[in-house]
């Protein structure tokens, strides 16, 4: 019989798309309350690849990425993804709007892939927890990264493979770091 291991820690990155800076930096410190400091954060990327969002939140928006220091159990993503769609409602309260301000999407850096969080079921996408599903968005080369057939559009640019590339160097530091001192 094969030995269960436990989960090897995963990174924490959140893609957060929005119109206004106002709205970035709100979502962006309640996040850091939730989850702990920010080691690495993205520029503002155009979000101009659909028009899927530009009804509810308004033109011209834009996408930027958060990395989190602190590493995440990756059986807890379901329960984030949760949060940060309690989080995406709480600021369209706060902000008065009728729909979102921002749209959050959690994901996790494991040493070989990036997996997102979506509620929305497709074939590829594998079921986590109470309605929430992984979504593998593209796999980790030694220095590059492989997308799939059904890897996001925006998540094809070179500009975002820099940013997750050095996320990912962050993170395989950590691990090691954690080796060395004999932390599972």
């Amino acid at each position: 019989m094969a030995e269960v291991k436990p989960f090897l820690p995963a990174k924490l990155i959140c893609g957060l798309i929005f119109s206004q800076e106002i709205y970035f930096e709100a979502a962006e410190k309640t996040l850091v309350d939730l989850f702990g400091p920010v080691d690495l954060k993205s520029p503002a990327f155009p979000f101009d690849f659909t028009d899927y969002y530009a009804k509810e939140m308004g033109p011209e928006l834009k996408r930027r990425f958060l990395s989190f220091a602190q590493l995440q159990n990756p059986s807890t993503l379901s329960q984030i993804k949760h949060q940060t769609n309690r989080l995406e409602e709480e600021l369209r309260n706060k902000f008065q709007s009728e729909g979102r301000v921002v749209n959050i999407d959690p994901g996790i850096i494991t040493p070989s892939a990036l997996i997102m969080a979506t509620a929305k079921n497709f074939a590829h996408r594998v079921p986590l927890q109470d309605g929430i599903y992984a979504h593998l968005e593209f796999l980790f080369r030694r220095h590059s990264i492989e997308t799939l057939a059904w890897t996001y559009p925006d998540f094809r640019q070179k500009t975002y493979h820099a940013f997750f590339l050095e996320v990912r160097k962050i993170y395989l530091n950590q691990l090691a770091s954690r080796k060395e001192k004999n932390q599972p």
